[in-house]
């Protein structure tokens, strides 16, 4: 089968390899792609909010299967115009997207039918949500409603700072449109846990669960950033907790959706946080975790793109979804800088390491592979436990090289003192 997958990060770059593996996919176009999933796929340049342009070459192409990875795209409704041209797809449709799209759709939600998730309240006018904010413990937490690229949501230590969240979203336009309105919400603690979800509206299978690593430098200090690492299994999703988020969160949640009229179709991900009131959402997805997949999808046995299918024809009960019990580390490697500033077009060298994600590079003139992002990649191994996947990426790490490149050390040192705690 020809295959699309719109996208072009380290996460597409998983899903690709992943699903090149199945006997049923003959081609992969990636679009946009970028330098390393070039070798993976035939990319094209066209972007992922460019809906118009994917829906046209989908048709002139006879692609016979689509992927939508990214946020934007499934919240702007590609699933519906694609599949209006009868192309099947593996992403919720517009109307289910929303459940990522709006925050204050996806906490209205958690309260009506009872979903277990932090105490919050949505303000359209800045006076109001400034006035709110003097009657809050604090720290608190400041939400912008839409899509902001994942940087949209602010931890505020003290009263002023979270004020000027407020303003910076809703007077400042920090985040366009996508701050307009600004959810406030009480600071849980406890550890955070991510569960990627397969689900078509009427099964949802968990995957493994991971833990991300947002904070730029080691010890979680400095800016909060798109992930700078992941390992898998994640120690705190322990079997009771999971037996309690499949009763209280996952199926509610699918049921929710529906019951709704937004049947919830594709990859449906879970922020939580294990408090000691038990589990709660953070926050919903629409889509698989970035970078999350990079260490989830290898952890897969199945054929993905067979469970992709089954997701699409509303089959997912008859699919085979099995993860290995064995752990996996992925460490992402950035340019100096991120996420604020960085210098590009560093030559990439990779020795002899099979698992390595590109994220931000392009193909030189000459056909090498250039740094082209804040992210660049993130590599990948799988060991028996945590303690090998962690020993094995970081060695592996060192076999791949470009200027300017830094990255965390401590990826998975958290998770390692939850073992030893037990």
């Amino acid at each position: 089968m020809k295959v699309m997958v719109v996208g072009g990060g380290g996460r597409e770059h998983a899903i690709i390899k992943k699903i090149k593996k199945s006997p049923k996919v003959s081609e992969i176009y990636a679009l946009p792609g970028n330098g390393g999933i070039a070798s993976d796929a035939t990319c094209v340049d066209i972007g992922a909010k460019d809906l118009e342009n994917i829906v046209k070459f989908a048709k002139e192409n006879a692609i016979e299967f689509a992927v939508v990875a990214p946020d934007d795209p499934l919240v702007l409704g590609l699933v519906d115009l694609l599949r209006a041209e009868g192309i099947p797809c593996f992403g919720p449709d517009k109307k289910a997207a929303i459940i990522e799209g709006s925050k204050a759709f996806s906490k209205d939600l958690m309260k009506k039918y009872g979903i277990p998730t932090a105490a919050y309240e949505t303000f359209t006018e800045m006076e109001k949500a400034l006035a709110y904010l003097e009657t809050c413990k604090i720290p608190v937490v400041v939400k912008a409603d839409g899509l902001a690229l994942g940087k949209g949501v602010i931890i505020a230590e003290t009263l002023e700072a979270a004020k000027q969240a407020v303003r910076d979203m809703m007077e400042d336009k920090v985040f366009g449109e996508s701050g307009s309105k600004v959810v406030i919400e009480e600071f849980l603690t406890g550890p955070e846990v991510s569960v990627l979800s397969f689900t078509d509206g009427k099964t949802l299978v968990p995957m493994v669960s991971s833990m991300d690593h947002k904070r730029a430098l080691d010890g979680d200090k400095g800016l909060n950033t798109g992930g700078m690492g992941t390992v898998a299994p994640n120690p705190y999703y322990t079997e009771e907790i999971a037996e309690r988020c499949m009763k209280e969160i996952f199926l509610p949640t699918m049921e929710a959706m529906n019951k709704e009229g937004r049947s919830f179709s594709g990859c449906l991900y879970f922020g939580l946080m294990i408090t000691e009131d038990g589990p709660k959402v953070i926050e919903y997805n629409c889509r698989f975790g970035d970078p999350e997949t990079q260490v989830v999808l290898p952890l897969l046995d199945s054929d993905l793109f067979e469970i992709m299918e089954h997701v699409a024809a509303g089959t997912l009960a008859e699919a085979n979804v099995n993860f290995a019990d064995d752990a996996a580390c992925c460490v992402v490697m950035a340019s100096e800088g991120y996420p604020v500033s960085y210098e590009k077009g560093f030559e990439i060298k990779i020795d002899d390491v099979e698992d390595v994600y590109i994220a931000g590079a392009k193909l030189s003139a000459d056909g090498r592979l250039l740094t082209n992002g804040g992210r660049v990649l993130g590599v990948t191994e799988r060991g028996a436990d945590i303690a090998e996947a962690i020993e094995k990426a970081y060695n592996s790490v060192k076999r791949v090289t470009f200027d300017n490149a830094f990255y965390r050390n401590d990826i998975g040192a958290k998770a390692l003192a939850a073992l030893n705690e037990k």
